[in-house]
Parts: structure tokens; C-alpha cells; sequence
């Protein structure tokens, strides 16, 4: 397959399957491999996976440490969605970015891309509204609050001033002024579904994102894939490419 993008897929669960799928059937890439966290060995060792220009990432945070090693060895633009990172995933992350083009989002959602945007402009515009914000998912989901959660958080309190409250308990008293609550529900098979409450006097905003299916995620990953492909080393956002 000449000029084809030799991909290599991380993760071996659904969405490492869905996303293997997608780019079996698209001829813009040539899969070279699926590894996931069991392959960790792989990962370290010299030759145990081939080389490849662009690595799609949805696996568990464990995994990002190999990943890295395997990265320093084969430098590839990177997409991942994996999420549960902490400070020290982040700044390996940037570290990363250094060396290749790399495209970390929560969520590659086109709509809640848009969402996102939106949240923030209505929260500029409603200044002064309690803010609630509340996230649904699968019984299966191993992090709360979601990463698509946080990163509604941050749309809504940029600089990070307000206080947080994940979820409410016994005699809290009367709601604080700048606080925003983080709420997360589990159950059943939900995709997932994110709600971005503006309480104000006698009104309510509601902002609301549902997602049917984890088909959009990886439609959304694959595409930004294409286009981070052969970019110059950098951090990349999916908004940046996409909108």
C-alpha cells in the first residue's frame, strides 16, 4: 500500500477493536499492529513491534510508560485518548511532543468539541450562575469524573479559581459562590452523556451532549489521525485540527 499511514493500534478492548476496524477498512492506513496492556514486554523490547509513522492510543494510563519506550525508539505522531492521566503522564506527554506530533483529547467527539466551546461562552456570558456539571457512562468505566468531564471543567473555570465538588454529602450547607459540582453516574451500557448545568434567579441553561455509541469517538480519533500524520513535532489539539 504505497503512501499508506503504517499504523499502530493500542488496546485490545472495545475500543481498541473499533478503532482496529476503522483502520483496517480505511486504504489511507496500513495496520502494522495491535498490542495492549499483556504486550507491555513488547513495547520495551528492541524489535518486538514494528515500527510505525502514527500510533492510536486507547488503553489503560499503565501502558503509557511502555508506549513512551517504544516512542523514543520509533518516533510516530501520536493520538491518544486514553485517560485517568495524572501530572506525570501529562508532562511525559509534553516530553513526547518534543520528539513527534502528539494529540491527546478526552474525547474526539466532533460534538462535544463543539460543546466545549459553547459551554465556555455561556460561561462568560452567565457570570455569577451555579455551575453543575454531570457525567453518565457505562457500569464498566474505571475513572470519574470522566476526562470529557474535566474537560468541561476547564471550559467553565479556565484559571481553575472555583472550588470543586465532586458530588455533595450529609450537612453541606447553603452552596458556595464559585463552586462548581462534578457529578458522576454509572450504569448500564451508556456511551455517554454529558450535562453542563447554568443555575441563575428564576432560570435554568442546560447544555447537553449524547453520544449512542463509541463509533463516534473512533470516527473522530481516525480523522484527526490523518491530519496529525506528518506534522511537525508539537502538542496538537483536536479542536485545533478538526474546527
Amino acid at each position: 500500500m504505497d503512501n499508506a499511514i503504517r499504523t499502530l493500534v493500542c488496546g485490545n478492548g472495545r475500543m481498541g477493536a473499533l478503532v482496529r476496524a476503522a483502520v483496517e477498512a480505511d486504504a489511507a492506513f496500513e495496520l502494522v499492529g495491535q498490542v495492549g496492556i499483556e504486550d507491555v514486554d513488547a513495547l520495551d523490547a528492541g524489535d518486538a513491534v514494528p515500527a510505525a509513522d502514527l500510533v492510536i492510543d486507547f488503553t489503560n494510563v499503565a501502558m503509557l510508560p511502555h508506549l513512551a519506550a517504544y516512542l523514543r525508539r520509533n518516533p510516530a505522531a501520536v493520538v491518544s485518548g486514553t485517560t485517568g492521566l495524572g501530572k506525570q503522564e501529562f508532562a511525559l506527554i509534553d516530553e513526547l511532543a518534543a520528539q513527534m506530533p502528539v494529540m491527546w483529547s478526552a474525547n474526539y467527539s466532533l460534538g462535544v468539541a463543539v460543546l466545549r466551546r459553547l459551554v465556555a461562552e455561556a460561561a462568560q456570558a452567565l457570570e455569577g450562575f451555579d455551575v453543575e456539571i454531570v457525567e453518565t457512562h457505562h457500569n464498566q468505566k474505571a475513572d470519574a469524573p470522566s476526562g470529557t468531564a474535566k474537560l468541561l471543567l476547564a471550559a467553565v473555570d479556565p484559571e481553575g479559581a472555583c472550588t470543586v465538588a465532586n458530588g455533595r454529602n450529609g450537612m453541606v450547607g447553603a452552596r458556595p459562590a464559585r463552586e462548581v459540582g462534578m457529578h458522576a453516574l454509572r450504569g448500564g451500557t451508556v456511551a455517554g452523556t454529558h450535562e453542563v448545568h447554568f443555575f441563575g434567579p428564576d432560570e435554568e441553561v442546560c447544555l447537553t451532549h449524547r453520544a449512542t455509541s463509541r463509533q463516534i469517538f473512533v470516527n473522530g480519533a481516525v480523522a484527526a489521525a490523518k491530519r496529525l500524520a506528518g506534522r511537525e513535532p508539537g502538542r496538537y489539539t483536536f479542536e485545533g485540527l478538526m474546527l
